[in-house]
């Protein structure tokens, strides 16, 4: 018992110096404490009660800016109360779920904790489904209304949802249905009545091996956001530009670190490798939230553009949602500094480990440490624990587990420890190494092969931009590697080359049968290689 509360205490201790060097923990007026404790009181520790809390703590901040500028959080702690309230009268009632398909703007905000205040689960759709996709999966959350941007009317034409609210209009009109800002104009702003029940948020898998499924996910404890802060040094009242797509689980991880450190947001709708630079540049950010392929594109432009930018104010580059591929880490830090912290998790596990720049610099192909309070073991097929060194499949304890899916099912789970779905193993540097999909590794000729390492070595190669290797059938291996490229703009390489450049630096087993030439690989929204339609094509 003793030792027991020796470890709460410990664990108290940690936590009081993570959020007070973070500038969470800081004097406030005994009138502000009060209206803080009441706002988390009444509406929680999620989107409804961290932006009821910001109104409280910095009325007149600047809370998000988006193309159509700038507002504060007092304007959306109120824009978010007339929107609950339109929401009401079209009928969202407390349990519901309503869908959300948004592009990063104020109008996913705007829906988020409108959403969120009347005690409604909110699930985010994926901006680069297509049609059947989106079907299925309405068809089996059955939301009680979609949210979505203009450009998606038709698409959701063809579900069963008809109770629908516009939240970005392209042009000067939308026709004669509502919109998120005709109903914020219809409606009042003052407080409402906080529900019993607080909303959870769903947020789908990637959907690159099939059908994506829906992760929901109750309020987040404060464990999660010291948990995060601990190896990456996020700050109260930094400007920060999320680039990552706020539905994907990234995204929304740095929303929700917003509420929490005062931040001001800063989203444009789309990503532009130079606009992302300029506006970071312009916003004057301290940090930048963004998945890996966007590091890419950014580095892809020439020289001479991005020595246009000084992003010497950029404190964290934080990158999650696939591998960093090949030397990307050490190119961006030579680039623009060493502010790259790379984290490794899944949405249904959240955030496993991360890896600090110090990581990056001396084992690029790491995936780091586990935070603070963060488990991350290795086990064999039968749930041992394997020796260090050796590769198993990675599980993760924390406090941000999923609680199955939506539609039913649930990853394995041994000893209070959720598999993350792929394999890996513990350096002996003590670093997480992750070594690819456990359901991708592929046994040609008797040998395991896993593609992650193949695209890795192929991806240094000065020729190629992208590469995605994948196994395919073959009659005398059981399994063949086929290697999927894209040359950079510029260079040139043959099939023969690039198998010389694997033959050099991997196992002669390695090397793949053939090499597809692509001009750029299919990714969804969040930036993973759909490696299904790359053999479907074929």
């Amino acid at each position: 018992m003793i030792r027991r509360a020796l470890g709460r205490a410990a664990a108290a201790g940690t936590g009081l110096k993570v959020l007070t060097e973070a500038g969470v923990i800081r004097p406030y007026s005994p009138l502000v404490l009060a209206g803080i404790a009441k706002a988390l009181r009444d509406w929680g520790t999620g989107p409804a009660g961290g932006f009821a809390a910001l109104a409280v703590r910095a009325p007149r901040q600047v809370g998000l800016v988006d193309e159509l500028g700038a507002l504060t959080f007092a304007e959306l702690h109120r824009r978010s109360n007339s929107l609950a309230r339109g929401l009401a009268a079209r009928g969202v009632s407390e349990g519901d779920s309503v869908a959300v398909m948004c592009r990063n703007h104020r109008g996913f905000v705007d829906a988020t904790v409108a959403i969120a205040k009347l005690g409604a689960d909110i699930l985010y759709l994926n901006t680069a489904f297509a049609g059947p996709q989106l079907v299925e999966v309405l068809d089996r959350e059955r939301p009680a209304a979609v949210i979505h941007d203009e450009e998606f009317t038709e698409l959701l034409s063809g579900t069963e949802v008809d109770n629908r609210v516009v939240a970005w209009v392209d042009g000067d009109e939308v026709g004669d249905g509502d919109t998120v800002e005709s109903l914020i104009e219809q409606h009042p702003g003052g407080d409402l009545d906080p529900p019993e029940h607080h909303s959870r948020v769903v947020i789908l898998t990637s959907g690159t091996t099939g059908t994506p499924k829906g992760a929901p996910r109750s309020e987040a404890g404060i464990e999660a956001a010291v948990s995060l802060l601990s190896r990456m040094p996020l700050r109260h009242g930094w400007r920060t530009h999320i680039a990552a797509p706020l539905f994907h689980t990234w995204g929304f991880a740095h929303l929700a670190m917003a509420m929490l450190l005062g931040s001001t947001v800063v989203l444009r709708r789309r990503f532009d490798p130079e606009e992302c630079l300029r506006v970071t540049e312009e916003e004057r950010c301290d940090s930048l939230a963004v998945i890996p392929v966007m590091l890419q594109r950014m580095l892809a432009l020439p020289e001479e553009t991005l020595d246009q930018y000084d992003l010497g104010r950029l404190k964290v580059v934080a990158a999650s949602g696939s591998a960093l591929p090949g030397d990307l880490a050490l190119s961006w830090m030579d680039h623009f500094g060493d502010n790259l912290y790379n984290i490794y998790g899944s949405t249904e596990v959240a955030y496993a480990s991360v890896a600090t720049p110090e990581d990056l610099r001396e084992a690029p192909s790491s995936a780091g440490r586990p935070p603070y309070a963060t488990v991350v073991r290795i086990l064999d097929p039968q749930g041992e624990e394997v020796p260090r060194g050796e590769a198993g499949r990675i599980f993760v304890g924390n406090s941000l587990l999923f609680e199955g899916y939506s539609g039913g099912g649930h990853k394995e789970v041994v000893d209070g420890l959720m598999s993350s779905g792929d394999v890996g193993r513990i350096g002996e540097d003590g670093r997480l190494y992750v070594e690819g999909r456990d359901d991708e590794m592929i046994v040609s000729g008797g040998e395991n092969v896993f593609p992650k390492e193949v695209e890795d070595c192929l991806a240094r190669h000065d020729a190629v931009e992208e590469v995605a290797a994948v196994g395919v059938d073959d009659p005398d291996y059981g399994k063949r590697l086929r290697a999927y490229v894209a040359i950079r703009g510029g260079s040139s390489a043959t099939e023969d080359e690039l198998k010389d450049w694997v033959k050099q630096n991997l196992a002669r087993y390695k090397v793949p049968r053939e090499i597809v030439f692509l001009d750029e690989l299919p990714r969804n929204a969040t930036g993973k290689v759909l490696k299904k339609d790359l053999v479907e094509k074929d």
